[in-house]
């Protein structure tokens, strides 16, 4: 049985807002976007969009992929319907990706997401600093 906080209603498991539900939408989306990789990935596409990018120019531009992790966060975008890729018949074969609507729409999220973070890392900083003892003159400004 779920319990509730006074004035909510009970939430059937796998409902939406229960996090702590392994079924619930918002848990189920960060399992598949939480990484870092995958919101570089994003961004990237997304300035580019709508035109697409080949693997190797989007490796160039994510500093410190390794070509594996490139190829399975592409590889989970295009599942989950993301991204689209396309192959050339070339030799070797060249390999397109670009957004596709549902995943330009995810942009929007990620870039709040990056500003909240850009607004309060040194915040956060500090109070590591201050919880490990360091000296708190050397913070990200």
């Amino acid at each position: 049985m779920t319990t509730s906080r006074p004035g909510e209603r009970s939430r059937r498991p796998g409902e939406r807002g229960d996090v702590l539900n392994p079924l619930c939408p918002t848990r189920q989306l960060l399992d598949r976007i939480g990484t870092k990789w995958t919101s570089m990935v994003v961004k990237v596409l997304a300035e580019e969009a709508p035109d697409e990018l080949r693997f190797a120019e989007l490796r160039r531009r994510i500093p410190g992929i390794s070509q594996k992790m490139l190829s399975v966060t592409l590889q989970s975008l295009v599942r989950d319907g993301l991204a689209a890729r396309r192959v050339e018949h070339t030799v070797p074969p060249a390999v397109h990706y670009r957004l596709t609507e549902l995943g330009l729409s995810l942009e929007g999220p990620l870039s709040a997401l990056r500003v909240w973070a850009e607004t309060h890392m040194p915040e956060i900083v500090r109070s590591n600093q201050v919880a490990d003892g360091s000296p708190s003159d050397q913070g990200v400004d």
